[in-house]
């Protein structure tokens, strides 16, 4: 479980009784997009020819633009979702980051979910005794693609909701 109990506002947009605005929504989703399509091969070398993930991501991508509703997002992030639940090591932690990231577009609050599974993802692809070390590394890297506007916020959500994510954001900053 990768949402909290108690839904922090400024993750749920103004229009829902937050204090999330369109804007900061839509750069959430596209860092959450940044860091699923970063761990995509794992899951595209396992499944060649299932699209769903990187389906999920277009799609947000394409919600992202208005182009489509939150619900064909949605819709998609669990199509994407399915498409994990066969697998194991990095490949279904890859399915599951591109479901996470798509399923942004209706709770902000999974940008950190499609985050830690990539970071999960990574681990699990590394080599014994290496795993923590490739974690930080794409937690690292995930941080470097935080847009300025929304970066100290999602790291004081990382530092809130690390215990719930699997402690994958416990990095040294």
């Amino acid at each position: 479980m990768i949402l909290p109990k108690e839904r922090d506002q400024r993750l749920i947009t103004i229009r829902r009784g937050g204090t999330l605005s369109d804007a900061d929504h839509r750069l959430l989703a596209r860092w959450a997009a940044a860091c699923a399509g970063h761990v995509l091969d794992y899951f595209e070398q396992a499944q060649p020819n299932d699209q769903r993930p990187h389906h999920a991501l277009a799609q947000l991508e394409a919600w992202v633009r208005g182009e489509i509703s939150m619900s064909e997002a949605r819709a998609a992030g669990g199509h994407a979702n399915a498409s994990a639940r066969g697998l194991s090591g990095a490949a279904r932690f890859a399915g599951f980051a591109a479901a996470q990231a798509a399923l942004v577009a209706h709770v902000a609050a999974h940008n950190l979910g499609a985050a830690a599974y990539a970071i999960k993802a990574v681990r699990a692809a590394a080599a014994k005794g290496a795993e923590d070390e490739a974690g930080r590394q794409e937690c690292a890297w995930q941080r470097a693609q935080l847009p300025t506007s929304i970066r100290e916020f999602v790291l004081e959500d990382q530092r809130t909701r690390n215990p719930i994510c699997w402690w994958v954001f416990e990095v040294n900053d």
